[in-house]
């Protein structure tokens, strides 16, 4: 998983919960990384895993419920970062068809080493997005959150479905529906 995740996350436990928690977290986790992360570099799935439980085990919140407020999180600190690559985006369905053949194609090509979900992606109708998500991560919940934070971005508001594909969580099918 790239750095950029994981400096992202630090950095939304910080500015929500306090730099106590941040060093809480790391501390209580058993991190390869030792809790040093640079937004380059590449770490292991299981250390973002370790570092969300033990923060749910601090605040009492659904791990659900983080994975979804990171994932808002994240894609407006990706915007920020990228959003110039998206200019020519002007909805969240094109933004979200365009995740694999735009998006993750750029990632890559910053980050060779990246290891991405996979989207298929079908527009139903003109307010009805089916997305499949496959990860072997099982961060479905971060994948709703990423969602959000895109309907959220272009101002739209819409009902999210989601029902696994597969019982392990590998595969998840979402229903976008536009109000």
């Amino acid at each position: 998983m790239k750095g950029i995740v994981f400096t992202e996350f630090l950095e939304m436990v910080e500015e929500k919960f306090g730099y106590e928690v941040v060093d809480e977290i790391i501390s209580k986790s058993e991190l390869k990384s030792n809790g040093v992360y640079t937004s380059i570099g590449t770490y292991a799935s299981k250390e973002m895993v370790s570092l969300v439980n033990h923060l749910h085990q601090k605040t009492q919140i659904d791990l659900n419920v983080l994975y979804e407020v990171f994932g808002e999180y994240l894609f407006n600190s990706l915007m920020r970062a990228y959003g110039h690559m998206f200019v020519d985006i002007t909805d969240s369905f094109q933004m979200l068809k365009a995740v694999d053949q735009h998006i993750h194609v750029q990632v890559v090509k910053l980050y060779p080493d990246a290891e991405l979900p996979k989207f298929e992606v079908d527009q139903l109708d003109d307010k009805t997005l089916k997305m499949i998500y496959s990860s072997e991560r099982r961060m479905s919940d971060l994948a709703v959150g990423l969602i959000k934070g895109c309907l959220k971005h272009f101002n739209e508001n819409a009902h999210i479905s989601k029902r696994p594909l597969v019982d392990d969580g590998k595969i998840v099918e979402f229903i976008i529906v536009k109000a």
